[in-house]
């Protein structure tokens, strides 16, 4: 939570030593050990060192740092080892031989955002990265970091509070607190915290794919089996194993005439975190939608693909009402906790302006 966000008085956490929030930055981080790993093989040998890729890891990958500096300086996380990899390269663009395009895990946000081949043919990638954050932190933050970003629940970010994401078995204490800005889609009794980041919807939305060198060897994860549902191990936030490294994602090549978009509602206009978001990737067939593709931001546990609402959609024409049922479908099972029960709607209305806005031009569309 920024400082400048309002929020009432009964809602602000407690601390401990009486700090306020802003007083963890000033305080030095528990001691670690810096190394700069000379190759990938090193660098998963000694990430295999940890018992664990997930929280409470040992050994810890730094790229940008723009979120594991913040999770030491509160505690959250301590490395007792820390690996630097900007050494290793992982900071390119390429093309792949199916047309495709492949992104390094250390190419930056703002490099990602403003590639010419990204801004023409992966418009909602750039459109989702330039929504977030500010430019300076864009200019540092990396794929692979973005990829990894850790929720923005201030009980997951507070250790004086509980959250089984940090402290397995603890309890939740979103579920009784502040959750105006957590997940009504894929939560469970133990955790109800959001995926804060846009560029995982917009990847999703395009059916990224991310490849992983480790112990076992190279492998190529699809992005929707990349992320996990809580359910009763919120701790466990991806498939990755002690030793895994995020070398690069990989972009499938788009059908000719494919339309893509990403749409952010917030409470400010910039520096914000999503409310709900809508990835959309659309190909037109003639006088109807062809293929589509639909994920949400901002109110999933995880990036949410939500195939219910664009099989509604495939081969119909994009009309006002078919566009609200598809929105509905998308919505179904979506569950508020009191404080963030108005997401739902909003997420509806961010999904049918999203699908009008991508579908614009289209025989039966709404002007």
């Amino acid at each position: 939570m920024h400082e400048r966000q309002p929020v009432p008085l009964r809602c602000v956490c407690q601390h401990r030593r009486g700090d306020p929030a802003g007083a963890a930055r000033g305080r030095p981080v528990t001691p670690f050990v810096l190394h700069h790993p000379g190759s990938l093989a090193e660098a998963v040998a000694l990430a295999g060192q940890s018992a664990t890729a997930q929280q409470g890891a040992s050994v810890r990958f730094l790229a940008g740092g723009t979120s594991l500096l913040d999770l030491m300086k509160l505690e959250v996380e301590q490395p007792a080892q820390v690996l630097p990899l900007r050494r290793l390269g992982l900071d390119r663009i390429e093309p792949t031989p199916d047309g495709g395009l492949a992104i390094g895990a250390l190419v930056s946000n703002s490099a990602l955002a403003h590639d010419p081949v990204v801004r023409q043919r992966y418009a909602v990638l750039s459109e989702a990265l330039l929504s977030g954050a500010s430019v300076q932190l864009r200019n540092m933050a990396t794929t692979g970091g973005n990829l990894l970003q850790r929720t923005r629940c201030v009980y997951f970010r507070d250790t004086a509070m509980a959250c089984n994401k940090r402290v397995p078995g603890s309890g939740c204490a979103a579920l009784g607190g502040y959750h105006r800005n957590l997940a009504v889609l894929g939560t469970s009794e133990h955790c109800i915290a959001s995926n804060a980041s846009d560029m995982n919807v917009a990847l999703m939305a395009l059916d990224a794919v991310v490849h992983v060198t480790g112990r076992q060897g190279e492998r190529a994860v699809p992005i929707r089996a990349f992320h996990l549902l809580p359910g009763v191990t919120p701790h466990l936030e991806t498939v990755l194993a002690p030793g895994d490294l995020v070398t690069h994602v990989s972009l499938p090549p788009l059908p000719p005439g494919t339309r893509s978009l990403y749409l952010k509602l917030r409470d400010r206009a910039s520096y914000e975190f999503a409310l709900a978001s809508c990835a959309v990737v659309l190909t037109p067939d003639a006088d109807r939608i062809g293929q589509v593709a639909i994920a949400l931001g901002g109110v999933g546990t995880i990036p949410w693909r939500v195939p219910q609402a664009e099989r509604l959609l495939s081969g119909q024409q994009p009309t006002p009402s078919a566009l609200q049922a598809a929105a509905a479908a998308a919505l179904q099972g979506a569950r508020g906790h009191g404080e963030n029960d108005f997401k739902i709607e909003l997420a509806r209305r961010c999904i049918v302006h999203a699908l009008a806005t991508a579908c614009a031009g289209l025989p039966g569309a709404a002007p």
